[in-house]
């Protein structure tokens, strides 16, 4: 478990390798497997639906229905007959500092506060893996810094998240960076070590290629 940071120039693999742990896309072949449960396995004929993954994946864009309020966002998700469930979900409007939005929509609302939603929602469908992708390229400083002081929050609590990011700042607060480059790993281990080593500073490696 962790905060990873997932690094590379554009055609690298990031997203299409963070889609196939999610089951948006399917591999050619291998396996994906999270502790003890294959998620994949092209060996064992395993390719378990998106929904049965418990991944939840946050994007750029939000991904949230503008028609429907925040509270209905936050409930899509979620089996309505069981009261436990619904009450997790609403106990996360609080946790994303979202309560005093319920009964508004996405478009009355900023982008930190969108992207605390997108979060929320996800989280009320069980998710043990979050994957943010370019999740915090919109936002303003201040909204960065309040969506990574969220994801630590969020690691330290039991989650693990990835997290697509071509920020500096947000690469050195995650505790491992993987930095892609032609579909392999270039590089895995500490955050800082890419910026002190040529060789795997990400930003390098895009004007090499």
């Amino acid at each position: 478990k962790g905060l990873l940071a997932v690094q590379g120039f554009s055609g690298s693999g990031k997203t299409t390798t963070l889609d196939c742990i999610s089951g948006i896309r399917t591999p050619d072949s291998g396996y994906i497997k999270l502790n003890d449960r294959y998620m994949y396995s092209s060996d064992k004929k395993i390719n378990l639906k998106p929904k049965d993954r418990h991944i939840g994946y946050v994007f750029q864009n939000y991904a949230l229905f503008p028609n429907m309020k925040v509270r209905d966002n936050i409930l899509f998700g979620v089996n309505k007959k069981d009261k436990d469930n619904v009450k997790y979900a609403m106990d996360l409007s609080q946790r994303m500092k979202i309560e005093h939005l319920l009964d508004r929509y996405p478009s009355d609302i900023s982008g930190g506060e969108k992207q605390r939603l997108a979060i929320a929602s996800v989280l009320a469908m069980g998710t043990e893996i979050l994957i943010f992708d370019e999740a915090t390229s919109m936002l303003d400083p201040v909204g960065k810094k309040e969506v990574l002081k969220l994801m630590k929050e969020l690691n330290s609590q039991g989650k693990t998240i990835l997290h697509i990011t071509h920020d500096r700042n947000d690469i050195l607060e995650a505790t491992k960076v993987i930095v892609l480059s032609k579909g392999e790993i270039k590089y895995q281990g500490n955050p800082y070590k890419i910026f002190e080593d040529d060789e795997f500073n990400p930003f390098l490696i895009k004007i090499k290629n």
